[in-house]
């Protein structure tokens, strides 16, 4: 029997939010992997599936003659391959804005985590060493985000959500992005454009939001993280590829970086010799690692799930669906 809409994510991700699945059109909840997906997709005229994960093989679209839609359930569209749907002429689209706060909240918490030592003062309390790290924290004067420069690498609508973010907490915001897309509201900001080696010369906190491209792999490398200031924290929740992962292990190997915090790896899950985790001592206490989940909280999950079905039904319906990608 043809069915309407193939979710390449577990019906509970949507019911556990408090999103309602729709009555009415005949939908299939299945993992990635599961066997008869590529069967399913020849007769589906809609693919939901998740932002994060391994890319789908171009050629499973080429049978599915009657897609008219992938909805991402996220911003990221890197598990597609562009050329393949453009030729097809099988629409994307994503939910771009869903996880906003949360990756605000991400970059804000981790940051302060990083310049005012939160859990590195965790772990030292539970081996038994509170007054002397103690002593230790108080004597590096160590700093909140007041006056501090931020720098936004990246000011789309995720950008400029981190921004607001920081600024919230008294910080100067500097960017980097030849075309931000709200300029009016960077303009409110008071934020200063600058080229991106002049940003990472001069901020206190680096934070990178642009997507995976050939022009961004890499973007962040060893000569780049060479110009940061000593005393910085670098904070990547964009997509792995952007920051030179060994490059960014021998920066705080050697002390040249004050803190980082990943939650996007070149490989997800990261393997066991990603240079990352390798770090050992005080190295490693100035990096924190989550895995990918810097966009991902309740509020942000209902948000995104819920804007992903209702543009299925758009689909569905033979109605224009929103915020197509290509």
């Amino acid at each position: 029997m043809p069915i309407d809409i193939l979710c390449l994510r577990p019906e509970s991700d949507f019911t556990r939010v408090g999103v309602a699945i729709p009555v009415g059109p005949s939908i299939a909840f299945r993992a990635p992997d599961a066997a008869d997906v590529p069967g399913l997709l020849q007769e589906a005229r809609v693919l939901v599936i998740p932002a994060v994960g391994p890319k789908l093989a171009p050629e499973l679209f080429e049978p599915a003659k009657a897609l008219r839609l992938v909805q991402i359930t996220g911003a990221g569209v890197d598990r597609l391959d562009q050329p393949t749907l453009q030729r097809l002429g099988i629409p994307v689209c994503n939910v771009p804005g869903g996880s906003n706060a949360a990756l605000a909240e991400y970059a804000v918490g981790q940051a302060l985590a990083l310049l005012r030592r939160f859990s590195w003062a965790d772990a030292e309390v539970k081996q038994g060493n509170y007054v002397p790290f103690r002593n230790r924290m108080v004597a590096d004067n160590l700093s909140g985000l007041g006056d501090l420069q931020v720098g936004i690498v990246g000011m789309g609508t995720i950008g400029l959500a981190v921004a607001r973010a920081f600024a919230a907490f008294g910080s100067r915001i500097a960017f980097f992005d030849p075309a931000p897309r709200d300029s009016a509201a960077v303009a409110q900001l008071s934020a200063t454009a600058m080229t991106l080696d002049e940003l990472l010369s001069t901020s206190d906190v680096v934070s990178l939001h642009v997507p995976l491209l050939p022009q961004t792999t890499n973007l962040v490398g060893a000569a780049q993280l060479a110009r940061m200031k000593p005393t910085a924290v670098l904070l990547n929740a964009s997509r792995g590829g952007i920051v030179d992962e060994a490059a960014l292990a021998a920066a705080l190997a050697e002390g040249r970086l004050f803190g980082a915090a990943v939650d996007v790896y070149s490989t997800e899950p990261a393997p066991s010799d990603n240079p990352l985790l390798s770090l050992a001592g005080e190295a490693a206490s100035r990096l924190l690692l989550t895995p990918h989940v810097a966009g991902v909280s309740r509020q942000a999950s209902a948000t995104l799930f819920k804007v992903a079905l209702e543009n299925a039904l758009r689909a569905l319906a033979g109605e224009t669906a929103l915020h197509r990608v290509y």
